[in-house]
């Protein structure tokens, strides 16, 4: 996995983002939507509409790194709850390989 072990933020926007952003679009959103900064070196989560993919966007020290993931089938579930939810790494891994967890990130 791309991530680095030790603690850090995930971050999860839950509405749906335009896919085309890249690094720019997706670092605005950070600063002007989520209100976060986005040097803070966590892990910000955003998915498309129909829940099928995803991009992370976080800051490694020397410039921003992008991931993205497109499930093959279904779809991308965040526990129900706010707009803007902060995950477990455990959670995100789950969320990660599709898996729907129930009420604050618990499995269904």
């Amino acid at each position: 996995m791309f991530l680095p072990s030790g603690p850090r933020r995930i971050l999860a926007y839950r509405d749906p983002v335009d896919m085309r952003k890249s690094f720019n679009g997706l670092v605005a959103l950070v600063n002007n939507v989520l209100e976060k900064d986005p040097l803070s070196g966590a892990l910000f989560v955003f998915f498309n509409r129909r829940g099928n993919y995803m991009k992370l966007v976080t800051w490694d020290r020397t410039g921003y790194c992008l991931f993205a993931k497109r499930l093959e089938r279904g779809r991308f579930r965040l526990p129900s709850g706010e707009t803007t939810q902060e995950l477990s790494e455990q959670a995100f891994r789950l969320i990660l390989d599709g898996i729907v967890l129930g009420r604050g990130g618990r499995l269904m």
